[in-house]
């Protein structure tokens, strides 16, 4: 299984708990769809937090508030959800 097929499955079986389906059904805040981005692009907190001028901990919590937003629970289903909405594959 390829790693796209992997994240689909994956997501799939999330899909009852109700993650979001496009970038517009949550209300995603403009920090937080750029903290999305980021993690994306595969950056940690302290990196996000560096190329945004703010905390680590403020970073921290915007990934928080994402997962919780969004019903997922890692960086990964963040990434492919960006992937996946944004039109365009992380840089």
């Amino acid at each position: 299984m390829s790693l796209d097929a992997a994240v689909r499955f994956a997501l799939r079986e999330r899909s009852a708990a109700g993650p979001a389906t496009d970038r517009s059904s949550k209300d995603l805040t403009k920090r937080e769809q750029q903290v999305a981005d980021l993690v994306a692009e595969g950056l940690t907190n302290r990196a996000i937090a560096s190329r945004l001028l703010i905390s680590q901990r403020t970073a921290q919590g915007h990934v928080e508030h994402i997962l919780a937003k969004l019903g997922f629970n890692s960086r990964a289903q963040i990434a492919s959800w960006v992937a996946t909405y944004s039109g365009s594959a992380p840089t």
